[in-house]
């Protein structure tokens, strides 16, 4: 379990192809801040970009770990095929501060920026997700966007998608890999996992 709060911006640094089909995954070679594996172990989870990940190795230095992720998870997510910057967050303990809401570093479907832009000190994200989950989005409900627990100010479906409005403060600008998106970007979207249990429950009724 996680909270959607990041606790370290790391890079994917490697890439290494895990087969020569595509039915193969990749292993992924992760850098990340000084000290930030000092109460891991391999076999711990840590969300890449929202997507929860197992580590498998670390580097002598502490200075960068791997994972391996299979191809069903690269076709079902953004952000991990390639070098670059990725949300760091490492498994809920039980005694943690729950800062964002419930996590679970499952990738539920992924959404388009249609608009990113400035508003006043802040910033105004608008994304498409797939019509599918737009029975999980609410006014002021939570929602993940690359592993980063934020807020729905505004919902608008239409037949082929919901888009949803949120308002990025400039801490969490400068702190996750957010303010890198531009229009067009494609980003991981995990639904609140109270509204899905609850969509179950009302729907077997």
């Amino acid at each position: 379990m996680f909270t959607g709060i990041v606790s370290g911006l790391g890079r994917i640094t490697e890439v290494v192809a895990l087969g020569d089909g595509a039915s193969h995954g990749k292993r992924l070679v992760v850098a990340v801040p000084p000290g930030y594996l000092a109460d891991v172990q391999p076999g711990d989870s840590i969300a890449l970009n929202g997507a929860c990940m197992t580590v498998t190795a670390f580097g002598a230095d502490g200075g960068w770990f791997s994972v391996d992720v299979s191809a069903e998870s690269l076709d079902k997510t953004a952000g991990l095929a390639s070098p670059g910057p990725v949300n760091l967050e490492k498994a809920l303990r039980a005694h943690d501060r729950l800062g964002g809401h419930l996590v679970s570093g499952h990738v539920d479907g992924l959404g388009t920026v249609t608009h990113f832009a400035a508003v006043g000190e802040s910033w105004e994200l608008r994304i498409a997700a797939p019509r599918a989950l737009g029975r999980y989005l609410a006014y002021k409900g939570s929602i993940t966007v690359n592993g980063v627990s934020l807020t729905v100010n505004r919902v608008s479906d239409s037949a082929d998608a919901t888009e949803i409005s949120i308002n990025l403060i400039p801490h969490t600008l400068q702190h996750t890999t957010l303010g890198l998106l531009a229009t067009g970007a494609r980003v991981n979207l995990e639904i609140d996992l109270i509204a899905r249990y609850v969509e179950r429950m009302l729907g077997e009724k």
